[in-house]
């Protein structure tokens, strides 16, 4: 049995691959084919999909500031698209559960897709995690009052939680580099979600707040790297359980078309509550096409209204239009850049005049080369330059990033190498070169184009971790290119033959 999950998703995974949709669409489409076969999720199906989801939080919570939770615009952005979409839909179903769980966007799938594009750490990636956060808090508050059962007064001890961070962290320095830190990581996910569950709280919480405990941990991003592989495979049962929970007998056409129109109202919500507080069009556009799907807790909630007899349309419609959101969002996320940048003319006539928080440089002080994406590589080129007499500037999207590299006294401002805007408004005169040490291939390639487009003739230089992706970077307009694993080890070479040729010379002197 478990082999035939494994061959649908792949085959069905590979072929959404190949018309350019994300893999998980084929992994929801592999789960309704198995149901119409005959088959059912199975007890380790429905366990290895919870593993998935309570991985994928736990890693959403290693690189999670609890301060991003407490920004007016999550709080209120947040607040008042779950008020107003949920009076939309509460229009359509006269359900209030129902259509406020119709108000969440789905963690899991918003959280694959910023990570699949490096993008959890950016401005519109930490605003729409921040939401996502939010809504989770209110869904299992939800859950929990028409589930039927409430926490349990030890809950209360929970208050305590944060009082383990140094005892934690003390394992996780023991646990070393390789299998104990999967292991470790694992153990964490899985402790966190059953602590909370014996408490009567949500699971998926408890792993998201447990990793939120190592945020900020040098070595937590090591963490995450590690359990990525993990994470990935669990996460295929997630996507197949949803498909072979229900398939799609009795579906009532009329409330899935119903829904899935209302569906094209969220992201326009959001939109508009981030141009109203102040936020850029470009901001407000990429993070709502992010959160513009329906949430797995809408499933949840389905279950527990139709248990309770409370549910007013058929499980199987609501499964089906949740797979749908996602299978309609994921390629829109993926590319909202793009579409941003088609649509721009007319965004950006919307946008509220003034100083926004997420500004973008316009001029680079006189700089002599431009350093875009200030991670370790990028970091350690702005350090070079600067020891050899060039004036470097850095632009990076991760704001904590920014703050990190100004407290060293560096010039680096904060800056998404995606948004057209930034291309067109800042002032390349006097750069002799551009280094673009991004780890997102089509992050690179739009930066490239752009600079292309403004005439750029200096050097265009970029890291390339991968030899196909060499001739798409070189028609793009980089002229120099750089392979970190590749030339990594050759540099090391060198030295080791530097060292072997002194050593030789000592070892000819003393004989």
């Amino acid at each position: 049995m478990e082999a035939l999950w494994v061959a649908a998703a792949f085959a069905l995974g590979l072929l959404a691959s190949r018309l350019g949709l994300p893999p998980l669409v084929g992994y929801l489409g592999a789960g309704f084919a198995l149901h119409g076969l005959g088959l059912r999720e199975t007890e380790f199906l429905h366990y290895a999909a919870e593993i998935g989801v309570l991985l994928m939080l736990f890693t959403v919570g290693l690189k999670l500031r609890f301060q991003d939770l407490l920004e007016p615009r999550v709080l209120v952005a947040g607040g008042l698209h779950l008020l107003l979409f949920s009076l939309l839909a509460f229009l359509l179903l006269r359900n209030l559960p129902l259509a406020m769980a119709l108000a969440f966007s789905s963690t899991v799938l918003v959280a694959k897709v910023l990570e699949g594009k490096k993008e959890l750490t950016t401005y519109h990636g930490r605003l729409a995690i921040g939401i996502l956060v939010l809504q989770d808090l209110v869904a299992v508050g939800l859950i929990s009052l028409y589930g039927g059962g409430t926490p349990s007064p030890w809950a209360v001890l929970l208050l305590l939680f944060p009082l383990v961070r140094q005892g934690v962290a003390w394992l996780l320095e023991k646990s070393g580099h390789e299998e104990l830190l999967v292991l470790f990581g694992l153990g964490l996910a899985l402790l966190g979600g059953e602590t909370f569950r014996q408490v009567g709280l949500s699971p998926e919480l408890g792993a998201l707040l447990t990793g939120a405990l190592l945020s900020g941990h040098a070595k937590g991003p090591e963490m995450a790297k590690a359990l990525w592989a993990l994470k990935e495979a669990f996460l295929v049962a997630f996507f197949l359980d949803i498909g072979l929970r229900e398939g799609i007998r009795g579906v009532e056409a009329g409330v899935v078309g119903g829904l899935l129109l209302l569906l094209g109202l969220k992201a326009p919500l959001f939109f508009a509550l981030f141009l109203l507080l102040g936020l850029r069009a470009r901001t407000g556009f990429v993070a709502g096409m992010h959160l513009g799907n329906y949430s797995e807790f809408a499933l949840i909630v389905g279950v527990v209204l139709e248990r309770a007899g409370h549910l007013p349309v058929n499980l199987t419609s609501l499964a089906l239009t949740v797979a749908l959101s996602m299978a309609l969002s994921a390629p829109l996320a993926r590319y909202s850049h793009t579409l941003y940048k088609r649509l721009e003319p007319r965004l950006l006539r919307l946008e509220r005049r003034g100083t926004h928080p997420d500004q973008e440089p316009e001029r680079l002080e006189g700089a002599t080369v431009l350093i875009v994406g200030m991670g370790r590589t990028g970091g350690a080129v702005y350090r070079v330059l600067e020891e050899n007499g060039e004036r470097p500037f850095g632009l990076d999207a991760d704001p904590e990033k920014v703050e990190r590299h100004r407290a060293k006294g560096r010039r680096v401002l904060y800056g998404d190498a995606e948004d057209p805007e930034l291309w067109e408004r800042l002032d390349l005169r006097g750069l002799k070169a551009v280094v673009l040490a991004l780890p997102d291939l089509e992050a690179k390639l739009l930066a490239a184009r752009w600079l292309k487009e403004r005439g750029f003739s200096g050097i265009l230089a970029a890291t390339s971790f991968h030899l196909e992706e060499d001739p798409v970077l070189k028609a793009a307009g980089v002229s120099l290119l750089f392979h970190p694993f590749r030339e990594a080890g050759e540099r090391l070479a060198e030295r080791v033959l530097k060292e072997v040729a002194i050593m030789g010379e000592v070892s000819h002197g003393r004989s």
